[in-house]
């Protein structure tokens, strides 16, 4: 499963709700892994109009989170935060699948 937040959840929603977005469609948070990054993998996070056929799909809070399979060996059991900080903000991957993260967070490896 991958999780959010009740903060990152409100974030995604004002984020659809400023691109005249319909919580009814099928608008969701797509979810993934590339290679790259100083410790490996980067995480991927964009607004979609619909998954993929072979997407894993979650809810929660009214989101809905897309991921496709290859990444979802990455990222299973990850839940995604979100801060707003002087010196630290955005969308946060708390994955236990992390061995090890780069500093600022958007790299990780396995």
């Amino acid at each position: 499963m991958i999780g959010v937040t009740e903060l990152a959840a409100d974030k995604a929603r004002k984020m659809m709700a400023e691109n005249d977005i319909s919580p009814e469609s099928d608008y969701g948070i797509r979810v993934g892994v590339k290679s790259g990054g100083c410790s490996g993998l980067n995480y991927v996070l964009d607004i979609v109009d619909a998954p993929n056929d072979n997407d894993r799909v979650f809810e929660k809070f009214g989101v809905k989170v897309y991921c496709d399979p290859r990444s979802y060996l990455y990222l299973n059991g990850t839940e995604i935060d979100f801060q707003d900080t002087v010196m630290d903000g955005g969308f946060k991957f708390n994955n236990p699948n992390a061995r090890r993260s780069c500093g600022c967070g958007t790299s990780f490896t396995v």
